[in-house]
Parts: C-alpha cells; structure tokens; sequence
C-alpha cells in the first residue's frame, strides 16, 4: 500500500487541509480537524507514460429494455415515499435522531418484503446477532426468512454480497464500517466516504437495492462528509418528537420518486404501525374548539394533511417578551408578528407569544401563514374561530393574502374529515368543494376573526 501522507481532514464537511487549525476555512465549524493518513492502494497510481485510454462508448436516449419493475415492501407507507416501492440498484441513505425507530422500522421493511419473496440482508455493525434476533422477536418477526449479519469490515461485507445474490441490502450504520485499504479510524470522514462508494457501486452493478442508517450530529444534519447525499439516490430522514409516538418518514432527495413526500407511522411496543389517514391524528378529538386554535389545511409531499395550530398571547411578566415556537420556523413567526402588527393594529409588543403545532409534525411551507396568523389573531382578541373551519393561504409583507397550490386537494380533504367551511385567499372560492371565506387581504381575516362574521 502506498502512502500519500498525513492531511487535515474536517470531520464536519470533509474539507481537507494541509496543516491543523482551529477552525475550518470550509465549514467555519470549530475544532473539527483531525489528522488522517491519506492511503491508495497501487492500482490507484498514475498510468505510465504513453499509455492509452480504452475511449468511451456513447448511447442513445432510446432503449430496447422496459424499465424493470418496482420491489414493493408491503409496508405501504414506506413504499410511498420511495415512489411506488425499490426501483433495482438504487442507494438510499436513511438517516435519524438516536432512539427514533431507524433501525426497527427497517428490519420491519425487510422481514415485509421477505414475506413477498425478495431476498434480504440485515448487517449490523452496532449490534449482536443475538440483539437482532431479540428484537424480532419482540416485534413477532422472529420467523421472517430475513438473512442477519453482524460485521463491520467493509471487505468481509463485500465478499459475503458478491457470493450470495440478495434484492435488499440493509447496512446498520454507515459510520461504524471500515476499510483496510485506509489508515483512518472508523466513522472518519475518508473510512465514511471509502464504505460509500464501494457500497452504491456495488448496488450499481449487481441491482441490489442498498440501504444505509446514517448517523446525525446534534444540528440534526447527517453526519460525515456532504458527499454521501449526492452519491445515493435517495436521502430519507426519519423524524419524531420525543412524548409522541409518530414518527414521520420524509424524503428530502428522491431520484426515482416524489422528494417531500411523507409517510406516517405510530410507535407501539410491538414495532411502528402505519398511519392510513394522518390527518385525523393530528387534530383535536372533537369539543368546542377554544380561542388561538386554527386548522391549517397542508400538503406534505403529495399528501393533503390536516394539523392544528395552537396559539397563545399573554401579558409579559418580565421586560422583555417571550417568542417560542414548535414546529414552524421561528423567523416564519416574526414576520407574521410584524405583519399583524404593522397592517392589523394588533400589538404583541408587550405580550408573550407561544405558537405550537399538534401532534409534533413540523411544517414548512409558507400556506401555514394565514392559520398561524388566524390563530395569534384568535388568541389576542379571545374569539375561537369556527369548529368547522380550515384556514389556509400565504401572507406578503405588505398584508395581501396570496394563494397557493393545491386549493382544491386541501379543501377536498377537509370536506373528508367533516369540515364544511374555509378560510383562504379569494382565488380559493373558484369550483371550491366546500364554502370558502375568500380574504384578499390580512386585515379583512383578522376583522372576520374578531366579530365572528362567517358566512
């Protein structure tokens, strides 16, 4: 083996320099530097000199094999995100906060899809065999004709893969392999890209599909090198609050599929459960809705949601107010503030302000702003909105609500789950399914809200 010398890798971005420093000119993360000896093996040297290149074969777009067919789990929900199940020889990165349900709901996957006859491989690097076997069985899975393994060689893996042909390959983690042909610790940024590569090449050739957990930082962003992202054809991230047992399966990159798109699952002690109508979870189970509670109709993926946003405005107990939110973007909320004290006459400066969304689902599409701002505006002036009311719409800094996609799936939705009226921009009451309360600007909602004017 030969070696090229000793670098400065960035164990956050994967930057490499060639000295040590405090900070990474990169990344600007600090003391994230660490000394790595930079390995290739001798077929990696440069080619002699005069020697000549095989050239390179061109194709055309068209081709004269149908598109092979999709390996469906049986786990409905995972199989949405994935866009209508495992497209052959893709590479999905699957990453998650520790404890969340990662490494359960893929040995669930894998026990689905081998019960439908796919071959299926689950390798641990983190735990026994025995460990495995105990979850399954806790899970009832213990009869699943699933393949287990526990190792973490990178060679040792690739040897066993070449010599038995399987559909499905799960790799549990990413951050635990390692590979002899490099010099750096396990989880290093180089030992992290080196198992990558090999791994995506390996589903590339063989039509395996492989799976990779992928471990995250406490930003919540995927630990190792940025790289892995665009290497795999998908990167999924599995999501849930701590005191909730949901859990959301969301995609953020999907080549063979819908990126955004969601699946729903509730934690039990016998493993994840699919959510078949998520909408449902999120909301309150019926009562009198109170004042500063709006029902805000979204679309995750390409799924219409139903969450309640929960509001509350109270007098400062101290100098400077408070501004706390759970799940919506903090700087979303300022702006909001801003607008409805700016356009509405609302003041929230000598008021604390709490904003909330049930059910720990985290929204980010600016359609949330109408029922946010509904739902401060309900609170500060006392008066509930109605039970049967969606409230949807975008909000520009110069008070105008304006419209956005998908009005009618929205209000399909809510007409489904019994809601008969909604609150929305004006271009929203064309071919609507059910009533709409169309505003063009903040301060006409905001009026509506406070004299209970509803049609």
């Amino acid at each position: 083996m030969a070696k090229d010398g000793a670098a400065y890798i960035c164990q956050s971005c994967g930057a490499v320099h060639a000295k040590w420093s405090g900070q990474c000119s990169a990344c600007n993360a600090w003391n994230t530097l660490v000394e790595e000896v930079q390995s290739r093996p001798p077929g990696a040297l440069a080619p002699a000199r005069g020697a000549k290149a095989r050239g390179l074969a061109f194709e055309t777009l068209q081709s004269e094999h149908a598109q092979p067919p999709r390996m469906l789990t049986g786990v409905a929900e995972f199989d949405r995100v994935c866009g209508g199940g495992f497209a052959p020889g893709s590479a999905i990165l699957l990453s998650g906060d520790p404890g969340v349900g990662k490494s359960t709901l893929l040995l669930q996957v894998c026990a689905s899809a081998a019960a439908r006859g796919a071959r299926c491989a689950y390798i641990s690097g983190e735990e026994a065999v025995e460990q495995v076997r105990g979850r399954a069985a806790r899970m009832g899975l213990a009869q699943s004709p699933v393949k287990l393994a526990a190792e973490t060689s990178l060679r040792d893996i690739l040897d066993g893969l070449k010599r038995e042909p399987f559909d499905l390959v799960v790799i549990d983690s990413i951050q635990t392999l390692w590979s002899d042909m490099h010099e750096a610790g396990p989880g290093s940024v180089t030992q992290v890209r080196a198992a990558a590569g090999e791994l995506v090449r390996l589903a590339k050739r063989r039509g395996v599909t492989v799976i990779l957990v992928g471990h995250v930082t406490k930003d919540g962003s995927i630990a190792g090198p940025r790289v892995i992202e665009h290497m795999v054809d998908a990167v999924f991230s599995f999501e849930g609050e701590r005191g909730y047992p949901f859990r959301i399966l969301r995609a953020a990159k999907n080549r063979f599929g819908a990126a955004d798109e969601i699946g729903v699952f509730e934690m039990s002690d016998a493993g994840l459960r699919e959510v078949v109508n998520p909408s449902a979870l999120f909301l309150n189970d019926g009562g009198q809705r109170s004042a500063g509670a709006a029902v805000f109709a979204g679309v995750e993926g390409s799924r219409p949601v139903l969450v309640e946003f929960q509001a509350l405005v109270a007098p400062s107990a101290y100098g400077t107010p408070r501004r706390a939110v759970v799940g919506w973007d903090s700087g979303r909320l300022a702006m909001v503030l801003a607008v409805l004290e700016a356009r509405c006459g609302l003041g929230f400066g000598a008021r604390d302000v709490y904003l909330n969304v049930a059910g720990g689902l985290r929204i980010s599409e600016p359609a949330a702003d109408l029922a946010a701002a509904a739902a401060l505006a309900s609170s500060a002036l006392d008066t509930p909105l109605p039970q049967d009311c969606v409230v949807f719409g975008e909000i520009s800094l110069s008070g105008d609500v304006r419209p956005v996609g998908r009005m009618e799936g929205r209000m399909k939705e809510a007409a489904k789950l019994g809601f008969g009226r909604a609150l929305g921009p004006a271009a929203a009451m064309d071919n609507a399914p059910i009533p709409v309360t169309g505003v063009r600007r903040l301060a006409e909602a905001v009026e509506r809200i406070g004299a209970a004017a509803w049609p």
